[in-house]
């Protein structure tokens, strides 16, 4: 054996220790306090007071999300609030809904109707109509507008997208667009229920450049069953030679007792964990390799990017929408399932057509459960927030902001990080800083569990969160 097989035997060795200390299941932090937390007690008129007080600050921006849940088909992997229906006549009565519910949601915020983040996500926004698309925009435009600038995003699948739609689309203002792919491999994609051709893909694509596109981000997804090295190295190369803006590199979440239809999935075909973090590490030296600055735990983005001079700043955001640059205080979320974070506080609409209906016919908002952050909550989430969207923490800034001495408010976190990933090199800390750099990037959640005091708490022995790894 020749010193250079000798390290990399070595090298293989710890990451399969590593993979075994850290792959756990853990959250993957698009809110702290994680969903998991919203309880029931946080009502419709705790919504009101907060909108009220979010109000006030009429000269401060929003964002704006907007759930659209319908799709053809099912796919196995997702992990999505979605209904399937080829019944055109259900989202056309949601849509009616889910106009009444923007409107309301406007007057509440009375002068407050500047936006500077707005997007359709699902299940399946092109899954619409032109003339829908058309309608629920402009009912956007009258209660809202746009900041120039504005990040104006959705969400569309390549299956089902027309020309017609992207070329409407960029006609009302919409400037990013987001297309799922998952895996081009045809086994993976029998295996998730998903068939898309590459090159469909591809020409869609190019037709959304054509039109005026100029940010257009791409989904692939990690740890599907059937997955190998070399078919997804070769997706890898295909998206990369495609050249969108940003590309996001998602963790498959194996969570079948919360998502029924992932009980399809055979597990035997789901990738070991030790294949999984390959997968990774393939999509990672690629992209970088053509020129991707990394973003996160899982987006990468050319260095021309929004997303790639912000995390060069350390001015990442992160919310229920993903990683941001156009940061609001607040963020208002319409349609069944949606997550708003309002005023301190997390409010989540009802998941069931027929209890959204009832409570708009009743003039109440939709709301199901939430969360009021108290002080802890805020530091924590700032601190969580900051690993995970920079890769770094500032501890005077953090100190200076909430008037604590970070040693002592964390001694037991900082003694659990020195023994835990500071041990293993996933991490580093000075006076000044805690850095996450090189491989431990990909470990970030781990680090980011640290601090989660109510992960910590949490005694059930019942799966919650898909693993880290």
């Amino acid at each position: 054996m020749t010193a250079i097989d000798a390290n990399d035997a070595m090298s293989r060795a710890r990451t399969v220790a590593l993979l075994r200390d850290y792959d756990r299941p853990g959250p993957r932090y698009t809110s702290y306090p994680t969903a998991v937390e919203f309880s029931a007690t946080f009502d419709e008129q705790s919504y009101r007071q907060k909108l009220h007080e979010a109000a006030r600050a009429s000269q401060l921006p929003l964002s704006l999300y907007l759930h659209l849940p319908f799709c053809e088909e099912r796919c196995l992997f997702c992990g999505c609030m979605v209904i399937i229906t080829n019944k055109r006549g259900v989202a056309a009565q949601y849509l009616d809904y889910l106009q009444r519910e923007i409107r309301a949601l406007a007057t509440e915020l009375g002068d407050r109707r500047s936006l500077a983040q707005y997007h359709w996500g699902g299940g399946t926004p092109t899954y619409l109509s032109p003339d829908q698309i058309e309608q629920l925009h402009r009912t956007v435009a009258a209660e809202f507008t746009l900041q120039p600038g504005a990040e104006a995003a959705i969400e569309v699948d390549p299956r089902v997208t027309t020309r017609e739609q992207i070329a409407l689309l960029r006609q009302l203002g919409f400037t990013r667009l987001s297309m799922g792919v998952q895996d081009f491999a045809p086994d993976v994609q029998e295996a998730i229920n998903r068939i898309q051709g590459e090159r469909e893909t591809i020409e869609l694509y190019s037709y959304a450049r054509q039109q005026g596109f100029t940010s257009i981000n791409v989904d692939l997804i990690y740890g599907l069953p059937r997955q190998r090295l070399d078919s997804f190295a070769a997706t890898i190369g295909s998206v990369a030679s495609m050249r969108p803006d940003r590309i996001a590199v998602y963790s498959f979440a194996h969570v079948p007792w919360i998502r029924g239809n992932q009980r399809a999935i055979d597990e035997s075909e789901l990738p070991p964990p030790e294949l999984k973090l390959e997968l990774f590490a393939e999509a990672r030296h690629q992209f970088l390799a053509n020129g991707y600055v990394q973003i996160g735990m899982d987006h990468f983005a050319l260095p021309t990017d929004e997303l790639a001079r912000a995390s060069s700043a350390g001015t990442l955001h992160r919310n229920f929408m993903g990683y941001t640059v156009k940061p609001a205080t607040d963020m208002v979320g319409v349609g069944v399932s949606a997550i708003g974070e309002v005023a301190g506080a997390f409010a989540q609409n009802v998941k069931k057509l027929s209890t959204y209906y009832e409570a708009l016919d009743a003039g109440r908002f939709p709301i199901e459960r939430g969360y009021a952050l108290d002080q802890d909550d805020l530091i924590r989430r700032h601190v969580i927030l900051g690993l995970m969207c920079n890769f770094t923490l500032d501890i005077p800034d953090t100190e200076r902001r909430f008037g604590i001495d970070f040693g002592s408010y964390f001694r037991r976190e900082l003694d659990e990080l020195r023994t835990g990933p500071l041990a293993d090199g996933l991490a580093a800390i000075d006076a000044n800083h805690i850095t996450i750099a090189g491989d431990g990037r990909m470990f970030v959640r781990n680090v980011s569990m640290i601090f989660d005091k109510h992960l910590r708490a949490r005694n059930s022995q019942s799966p919650i969160f898909s693993r880290t790894v």
